[in-house]
Order: structure tokens, then C-alpha cells, then sequence
């Protein structure tokens, strides 16, 4: 093993420890961030029924929603992300969950969006719900496209367990996907 590979490997490993435990500080009982995140929550859904009307319906039709009011990604070489939301059942604020990525490759910039998670199966919701740490894959099929659009809930669309819309994108870096993404409960 030359020393190189090894210096980046202990970088890698050291900064996401440093993510790691920088993120936990924040996690404090009692700490009234769970008001903080619904007021965001709040302001995240009326923003995105406002700009993508066809949400509405699917909040209507779905379990459960996850919503991430600002998710911030940055990244040189190596990335990565962090932002906290609420799940909310029946217009209710159930749990609140952290989202953590980390990312590398060829990458620069950093950018800030909001994100929607529609749980339209209860057993989707449930998974969800019992994971230790919920991981977004290929799985998670968009309803807003990458030029911002609404696409119709149409039947193939709400047929899919886990849907995912993302906006309001601000930032230099590009592509804002969720895969990788994992989601932990936490208590604020």
C-alpha cells in the first residue's frame, strides 16, 4: 500500500467522522428544533403546491411524507450533504429524520434545494418507518423533472411506492439526485 492511497483513505474516513460528529452536536433533547422544522416544513409545502399544483394530489393520495426544507450539498473531490425534515401522517408531524450523503468523484460546488418524499404504499411508509437508516435508491421515481416541470399523478406515477420531488435549486454545483441518501430518525 503506498502512502498516498492511504493518506486519502484516512482524509476520506476522518472527514466523514467529522461530518458525522459535527451533525450528532445538533441532535439535543429539548433543544425546541423540532419547532424550527415544522415552521420550514410548513413553508416548504405551501412553496411547493404554489410552484407544482399537481403535488396537492399527490399528498392526498400518499401515506406519509418526508419533507426536507434545505438539504445543503458541497463538494470538492470528495462531497457531501446534510439537512433535516419532519414525516408527517395525516397532516401531523410523526418523527423527524436527518438526511446524510456522501459523494466522490469529479465534482465542485455546492448547492441548497428542498425535497419532498411521498410514501403511496403503507408498506413503503412502514420500511421506512422501522429502518435504522432508510438509504433512497433507483428506487425513488421523480415527479418534478430536472427543468422544474410537474409531471401529471397519473397512474403509472402513483403506482411507484416512494416518490420524490426536488426543488428549488440554488447553488453551482449540478444534479440534484437522492440516490445514496440516508435517512436517520433523530430527535431535536
Amino acid at each position: 500500500m503506498n502512502n498516498s492511497s492511504f493518506s486519502r483513505r484516512a482524509f476520506a474516513l476522518g472527514a466523514l467522522a467529522t461530518a458525522g460528529t459535527v451533525a450528532a452536536c445538533g441532535n439535543g433533547v429539548g433543544s425546541g428544533g423540532s419547532g424550527l422544522i415544522d415552521a420550514r416544513a410548513d413553508a416548504t409545502l405551501q412553496e411547493m403546491y404554489r410552484q407544482f399544483p399537481n403535488t396537492q394530489q399527490l399528498a392526498a393520495k400518499s401515506n406519509g411524507m418526508l419533507i426536507m426544507p434545505l438539504v445543503t450539498e458541497a463538494g470538492l473531490g470528495l462531497g457531501g450533504g446534510y439537512g433535516r425534515g419532519a414525516l408527517r401522517i395525516n397532516n401531523v408531524s410523526v418523527d423527524y429524520y436527518s438526511m446524510t450523503k456522501a459523494s466522490g468523484g469529479l465534482q465542485i460546488g455546492a448547492q441548497q434545494y428542498a425535497h419532498v418524499l411521498f410514501f403511496m404504499t403503507e408498506d413503503a411508509l412502514n420500511s421506512f418507518r422501522r429502518s435504522p437508516g432508510w438509504v433512497a435508491g433507483a428506487n425513488v421515481e421523480y415527479v418534478i423533472d430536472t427543468v422544474g416541470d410537474s409531471v401529471n399523478a397519473d397512474t403509472t406515477t402513483s403506482l411507484s411506492p416512494v416518490l420524490a420531488a426536488v426543488f428549488g435549486r440554488a447553488g453551482l454545483r449540478i444534479g440534484a439526485t437522492l440516490e445514496g441518501s440516508k435517512y436517520t430518525r433523530i430527535i431535536p
